[in-house]
C-alpha cells in the first residue's frame, strides 16, 4: 500500500471512530419476561414504544435487561447503568417522569356468559372464587386487594403473584389463564396485562372497568402512565415529552393493537377490547 493510501485509511479510520464516538445511544431499563410490556425478543409494546423514540431521537437502542421487581429502579437507573424506564406511574417521586402517554385501570376479568360484576360493592363478590394480583407476602399490597379486604372480603380470595414463577414465559399471565380454565370465576387485573392476555384464551372472556375508581383518598383504581428517567435529567425529560407530542397518533395506533384499555381517550377505549 501507498503512503498516499495509507494517510487515507488512516483518515477514513479516524472519522468512523469519531463518528461512532458521537452516535447517540438510547439505553433503556427493562424486563426480559414482563409481556405485553416488554420482553428479551422484542416483543412488547414498551419495546416497540422504546424503537419510536430511539428512531424520532437518532439514536441507537440497547437495553439493560433486569425482572421488574423491588430494587429494580435503584439497580438500573439510579445505577447509572441505563437512562430511561417505560411503564412508570406519572409524578414517581424518586424519578422524572414525562407526561403521560396512557392511563388505564384495573379491570374485573370474567367468562363471557357468566357472572358480570359491577363494583367491588357488588355482593356476589361474596359468594365467588375471586383471584386478585399481589406484589409482596402480606397479601393485600395491590388496591383491589386492599380494597377487597376493607370490604371483609378474604376468604374466598386467591393470590397471583405479579412476579410469578419467573422460569415460565410471560408469569404474570397466570391470573387471566385461570379465569379462563375456571380456577377461579372473577379476576381483578391491571387493565393492559389483561387486556392483551384475555383475547389469546381459548374461551372467551370479559373485561369490565372496577368501579369505583378511587375507592378512598389514597386508594387510586387507576393510573396515568408516564417514562422515568432520574431526577437531574430534565432536558431529556423535555426531550421525550417531544417525542410523545409528535408521536402521538403512532403511540395511540401501538396501543390500541395490545388491547390496552384507555381512559384518557375514549375512542381508543373502544378500540381496547373493552364492551
Amino acid at each position: 500500500m501507498s503512503s498516499a493510501c495509507l494517510r487515507m485509511a488512516v483518515v477514513v479510520l479516524a472519522f468512523l471512530l469519531q463518528a461512532s464516538a458521537n452516535a447517540r445511544e438510547l439505553r433503556v431499563c427493562a424486563d426480559p419476561n414482563n409481556l405485553p410490556f416488554s420482553n428479551s425478543r422484542g416483543e412488547g409494546f414498551e419495546n416497540k414504544l422504546a424503537e419510536l423514540i430511539a428512531h424520532d431521537l437518532g439514536a441507537g437502542l440497547t437495553y439493560v435487561w433486569q425482572a421488574q421487581r423491588r430494587g429494580f429502579i435503584r439497580e438500573t437507573l439510579k445505577a447509572g447503568r441505563c437512562d430511561l424506564v417505560p411503564g412508570i406511574m406519572a409524578g414517581l417521586e424518586v424519578l422524572r417522569t414525562t407526561a403521560p402517554y396512557y392511563r388505564s385501570s384495573y379491570v374485573f376479568v370474567t367468562r363471557t356468559g357468566e357472572q358480570r360484576i359491577a363494583s367491588f360493592d357488588d355482593p356476589v363478590l361474596r359468594t365467588l372464587r375471586v383471584g386478585v394480583q399481589l406484589i409482596g407476602d402480606d397479601g393485600s399490597n395491590t388496591p383491589p386487594a386492599h380494597a377487597l379486604s376493607k370490604r371483609g372480603i378474604i376468604q374466598n380470595v386467591r393470590g397471583y403473584m405479579i412476579y410469578g414463577d419467573y422460569a415460565e414465559a410471560n408469569p404474570p399471565a397466570r391470573i387471566v389463564e385461570a379465569v379462563a380454565a375456571g380456577e377461579i370465576d372473577v379476576a381483578i387485573v391491571w387493565g393492559p396485562l389483561a387486556g392483551h392476555f384475555a383475547p389469546r384464551q381459548k374461551v372467551a372472556l370479559t373485561l369490565t372497568l372496577v368501579a369505583p375508581q378511587t375507592d378512598g383518598p389514597r386508594l387510586p383504581m387507576v393510573f396515568d402512565i408516564s417514562m422515568g428517567v432520574r431526577r437531574e435529567d430534565g432536558d431529556f425529560r423535555d426531550e421525550l415529552n417531544g417525542v410523545l407530542n409528535r408521536r402521538r397518533a403512532e403511540i395511540d395506533a401501538l396501543l390500541a393493537s395490545y388491547g390496552v384499555p384507555r381512559l384518557d381517550h375514549p375512542a381508543v377505549q373502544q378500540a381496547g377490547r373493552l364492551p
